[in-house]
């Protein structure tokens, strides 16, 4: 996956990265593996629950990053 966007869906971000699921939980989200199921794409998800969208991708960014470099 490259660079992850507002645009993203949460499923292909979670399956790409499931451990990027903590992110999501961290900023009180619900996601798939929370077994709260949410099908739309970040920036839907960020507005429902009233998170900010630009903070959030960039955490996603920053969290998937560390990952690619350990791997």
């Amino acid at each position: 996956m490259d660079q992850i966007t507002r645009d993203t869906a949460v499923e292909d971000v979670l399956k790409g990265y499931p451990m990027l699921a903590k992110v999501f939980i961290d900023y009180g989200l619900p996601c798939l593996v929370c077994g709260e199921p949410f099908w739309g794409t970040i920036e839907e998800l960020s507005r429902q629950h009233d998170v900010d969208c630009t903070t959030l991708v960039k955490k996603l960014n920053q969290k998937r990053k560390e990952i690619d470099e350990k791997i």
